[in-house]
C-alpha cells in the first residue's frame, strides 16, 4: 500500500512538472467581476480614472488575499459630481490620485479616495519636483510595492509627462522617477521623496521606460519558491517590447546594483536589455500560478479588445504563445470608446484565480464625458484556472 501511494504521488508530481513546462496551454474559465467594477462606479469625488495598480500595504503580494489594507493608485482622474447621469459643473481632471481599501473585498463603504487640495480645488497627489523636471511636467504612475527590507517604505514609479497638443494622445513621456513614501505616512501624502532614475530610454527615435509592472519574488511577499529579487518590467518602442530588470530589495534605491536581462545573462548595462516578448501593454502584471508557471497579463498591443496571457517558465521567460482570455467589446458602448492596459491583481485574487482590471477611455473624451460621465473607469474580470 505504501508503495502504491508513493507511485501515485510520483505520478502526480511528474504530471504537475510536465504541466508546468507547457507554456502554450492551460485550462481556465473567465467571467465578469461586477462587484469590483461597481466599486469604481462612483458619483461623488473621484468618479473616473485610469492606470489602476493595487499595492498591499503589508507587502503580501501573492494570492489568496492576506492584506488588511490595499492602496490603489491612479493616473489621470476625474474629480467632481455626477447627478442623474450628468457630470456637474466644476468637475476637474487631475493627473494622479489614490485610494485605500480596508480589507480585500469590493465593499464601497470601505474605500476612501484621496488627492491634494489647493484653495479648495483638487490637485494631483504627486507632483514632480526633481532636478530633471521641466516646467509643466506632471506625473502618471507606474507600478509600486512595499519594500519590507527598507523599513516597509512604499515605492512607486512616476513617469514625467508633458503635453504635446490636443487629442487623445497629445502627450509624451520625458523621464522616469521613483517616489518613496515612508510607512508612517498616510493619505493624502504630504511628505514623500522623489528622485530621477536612469530607467527612461530614448534610442534612435524609440522610447521606453521601466515600471510597467513589478513582481516581488520574495519569501516576505508570500511567494512559493522565491529567489529574493524584485523584478521590474519595462516597455520599449512602438512594438511594445517587454524588457526585464531585477534587483535585491535592500539595494532597490542603488541603481548601480540593478541588472538587466540580455537574453542569456543578467548584466549591468540597461542598453543591452533584450525583449522577452512584444505586443504587450504599457501597464501589465506578472504573477506565479499554483503549478509554478508565471502568468503575464496584458492588453494585446496596448490598446485593443483582447486581454491576453502568456505563460512563462521564469519571471523573465521564456514565454509561450499568446492566450486570449477576454474580449472587451461589451465595454465599447460607443465607437469612440477604447480599452487598454489590462493587468492582474494577485493580492486581491482568491486561490486559483486572477482578478484582472482593464481601462476604458474615449478618443472623443470631452464630448463623450458629457453624456457618459462614468465611462472613464476600470472594469474587472476573474480568470479561474482549472
Amino acid at each position: 500500500m505504501k508503495g502504491f501511494i508513493s507511485l501515485v504521488l510520483l505520478s502526480l508530481g511528474v504530471s504537475l512538472a510536465l504541466q508546468a513546462q507547457d507554456l502554450d496551454s492551460i485550462r481556465f474559465k473567465v467571467a465578469a467581476a461586477p462587484e469590483w467594477t461597481n466599486l469604481f462606479n462612483r458619483t461623488d469625488g473621484w468618479f473616473g480614472g485610469d492606470g489602476i495598480y493595487s499595492i498591499p500595504l503589508n507587502g503580501k503580494e501573492s494570492s489568496p488575499p492576506k492584506a488588511k489594507k490595499t492602496l490603489f493608485i491612479f493616473s489621470d482622474s476625474m474629480i467632481g459630481k455626477v447627478t442623474d447621469g450628468k457630470m456637474q459643473p466644476g468637475a476637474k481632471m487631475i493627473h494622479n490620485a489614490a485610494a485605500v481599501l480596508d480589507g480585500n473585498e469590493a465593499n464601497p463603504d470601505k474605500i476612501i479616495f484621496s488627492w491634494q487640495s489647493a484653495n479648495q480645488e483638487p490637485e494631483s497627489l504627486f507632483m514632480p519636483k526633481t532636478p530633471l523636471t521641466n516646467p509643466n511636467d506632471y506625473y502618471w504612475l507606474g507600478d509600486g510595492f512595499v519594500n519590507q527590507e527598507l523599513n516597509k517604505a512604499t515605492f512607486i514609479f512616476g513617469y514625467r509627462i508633458k503635453s504635446t497638443g490636443s487629442g487623445a494622445f497629445g502627450f509624451a513621456e520625458v523621464g522616469n522617477t521613483l517616489i518613496k513614501i515612508k510607512a508612517s505616512e498616510a493619505l493624502p501624502y504630504q511628505n514623500y521623496e522623489q528622485k530621477d532614475t536612469p530607467f527612461y530610454l530614448d534610442e534612435n527615435g524609440e522610447t521606453g521606460s521601466f515600471g510597467a509592472g513589478i513582481y516581488v519574488n520574495t519569501k516576505q511577499a508570500g511567494e512559493g519558491n522565491p529567489d529574493g529579487y524584485i523584478y521590474v518590467y519595462g516597455i520599449f518602442g512602438k512594438t511594445k517590447q517587454l524588457l526585464v530588470a531585477r534587483v535585491l530589495p535592500a539595494a532597490f534605491e542603488n541603481y548601480n546594483k540593478w541588472s538587466y536581462w540580455d537574453g542569456t545573462n543578467w548584466q549591468p548595462d540597461i542598453k543591452k536589455s533584450v525583449a522577452v516578448t512584444d505586443q504587450v501593454s504599457n501597464e501589465l502584471s506578472l504573477s506565479q500560478l499554483s503549478d509554478g508557471r508565471y502568468a503575464l497579463i496584458f492588453q494585446q498591443s496596448g490598446i485593443g479588445r483582447n486581454i491576453c496571457m502568456q505563460l512563462g517558465k521564469t519571471p523573465f521567460g521564456p514565454f509561450g504563445k499568446v492566450i486570449k482570455l477576454w474580449d472587451t467589446t461589451e465595454a465599447i458602448e460607443l465607437k469612440s470608446f477604447f480599452t487598454y492596459n489590462a493587468k492582474a491583481h494577485p493580492s486581491l485574487s482568491k486561490r486559483g484565480e486572477l482578478l484582472i482590471s482593464y481601462n476604458v477611455n474615449s478618443f472623443d473624451f470631452l464630448k463623450d464625458l458629457q453624456t457618459n460621465p462614468n465611462l472613464y473607469r476600470p472594469r474587472f474580470i476573474k480568470v479561474k484556472f482549472e
